[in-house]
């Protein structure tokens, strides 16, 4: 049974490429169609839920080993990727618990989506995500997890902007995008880290080695991968792109950030568990991020006026909840409160739009009177403590601007020393240029009098400026080359601007990554 393990991920993006193909030709279009696209993906995403659930089972016997290997994907020196997967444990659990809550959510979007124009892409992503986050799950190394990582966070910017014709729906799906990379990146310098220093990214084996690594090196490792775990689980300061991302139909809502996606980050913390449990100062940032994250969302979520933002505080601050639990060290409470609360929070989604006949002769119940005299703290709480503009400042747009000085040094440093062609704006600049300095030589070779005078104290000093002029031309200027001039003109400009980019926020975020790489290896 557990080597039937890769066709749980399998199947969902075999049902998410025929449904591609099928738009793609325009096979598959149209109100006519839906039940094609919709069985293809129902029943995908059944079989590979009742695998998992066999899986499960033959865990709970003992029978499965703790993974199995199908081979070796990359293998390029010390550097050896397999294609593994684990077969035991809480990431059969997730596995299990995740596909039966997909297979929920498909059921039900058949009837909700129905008639819609994006239907058929809407199956079409609900099967890709399935597929990455089943992969997410059940890989038994890093870099297939972040494969599957990034295939659900591509998926959620596609189904928060699936009415892309609406800008707010497009405005925010790109925030939520541009926010995650910034766990993006500390998953992908825990990979690098882990493969210098453990010389694996196997999870059993990093988890195995973890012992023998010194405390810095542990704590750095496990610091990256809690930075991805914390932006992937909106805990503070990532929690503003939770209640943008709610921008999306119902379904899209309850399976990436109320059930399933939502949970990646903890589930991360998790499965790290081992080398987390090892860096002390790892244990203390989710202490307080995990603590500071819940009372932020409790505040916040008592000012909110719809559903779905109530909804969302609910879920940052159960998970905020867990990530404490993990740093105080209850791991099994963590995991137990993962599984419950995924499914706890499917239902209040999925049920969201009937709330109103639901609580329909059950008021709400009134604040407590100990925080509800305190007219600054319901401002704070209205406004969301203004952490929407300061993750803004300070995160968002600091991502934008690296993005835009990596472009420029790509456009002007790779692209000119790999050779490639310059784009038609370049050419008419480097024209604009050449006539410039064709007009400078033609300037140069017709005399210009420095000063002109009348009468013999008028000659006199035009002499004299003539002969200092002449004396600055040819002994100063052309001794040292107006090209030297150039240069050094040049020089002072480019050392002015890096300067100035040393100083901006993400550039000191990047100089502290190097400081802790450093510490690590100390």
């Amino acid at each position: 049974m557990d080597y039937l393990v890769f066709l749980i991920p399998l199947l969902p993006l075999i049902a998410a490429t025929i449904i591609g193909f099928g738009i793609l030709f325009n096979r598959i279009n149209g109100k006519k169609d839906e039940p094609i696209s919709a069985s293809v993906a129902k029943n995908a995403i059944t079989l590979s839920c009742l695998i998992a659930m066999g899986l499960l089972v033959t865990d709970l016997y003992g029978i499965n080993p703790n993974y199995v290997t199908l081979g070796k994907w990359l293998d390029s020196g010390n550097f050896v990727v397999e294609l593994n997967f684990i077969t035991s444990g809480f990431s059969v659990i997730a596995a299990a618990l995740f596909s039966v809550i997909l297979v929920i959510i498909a059921r039900f979007s058949i009837n909700y989506i129905h008639a819609e124009s994006g239907f058929h892409r809407f199956f079409f992503v609900l099967c890709l995500f399935s597929s990455g986050m089943l992969l997410l799950i059940l890989s038994g190394n890093a870099i297939s997890t972040f494969i599957g990582w990034e295939i659900a966070g591509l998926c959620s910017y596609l189904l928060i902007s699936f009415a892309y014709d609406r800008p707010t729906a497009a405005i925010n799906a790109t925030r939520v995008f541009v926010t995650n990379r910034i766990g993006d990146a500390g998953f992908i310098l825990g990979i690098a880290l882990s493969f210098y220093y453990a010389g694996t990214t196997n999870w059993l084996s990093l988890n195995e080695i973890a012992t023998d690594l010194p405390t810095p090196t542990a704590t750095v490792i496990s610091l990256c991968f809690v930075v991805a775990a914390i932006a992937k689980s909106a805990q503070l300061p990532f929690t503003p792109w939770l209640a943008r991302a709610m921008e999306g139909p119902t379904p899209s809502s309850a399976v990436f950030y109320g059930a399933v996606m939502i949970h990646a980050g903890i589930f991360l913390v998790i499965l790290l568990r081992p080398i987390i449990e090892l860096a002390p100062l790892t244990m203390a940032v989710l202490v307080v991020i995990g603590f500071f994250t819940a009372v932020y969302s409790v505040i916040v979520g008592l000012t909110q006026t719809d559903t779905k933002s109530s909804l969302c505080f609910a879920i940052s601050g159960q998970l905020g909840l867990m990530f404490l639990e993990c740093g105080l060290g209850l791991w099994e409470l963590a995991s137990w409160h993962l599984c419950a609360h995924a499914m706890v929070r499917n239902y209040q989604v999925l049920t969201a739009p009937s709330l109103l006949r639901y609580v329909y002769g059950n008021p709400m119940k009134p604040v407590a009177s100990a925080i509800a005299d305190k007219r600054w703290l319901y401002i704070a709480s209205l406004q969301r403590f203004w952490l929407d503009p300061i993750a803004d400042r300070t995160l968002v747009k600091p991502i934008y601007g690296l993005g835009h000085d990596l472009d420029r040094f790509d456009k002007n440093i790779i692209d000119r020393a790999m050779g490639a062609p310059v784009s038609s704006n370049y050419t008419i600049s480097s024209l604009t240029q050449l006539e410039k300095n064709m007009d400078k030589d033609i300037r140069d070779g017709i005399h210009i009098e420095f000063v002109r005078g009348s009468g013999i104290v008028g000659k006199f000093f035009e002499w004299i400026a003539n002969i200092m002029s002449w004396f600055e031309d040819r002994l100063v200027l052309r001794g040292i080359g107006m090209d030297t001039v150039d240069i050094g003109r040049k020089l002072g400009q480019v050392a002015n601007t890096f300067e100035q980019l040393i100083l901006k926020p993400r550039y000191l975020v990047l100089f502290v990554f190097i400081v802790l790489m450093i510490a690590a290896s100390i």
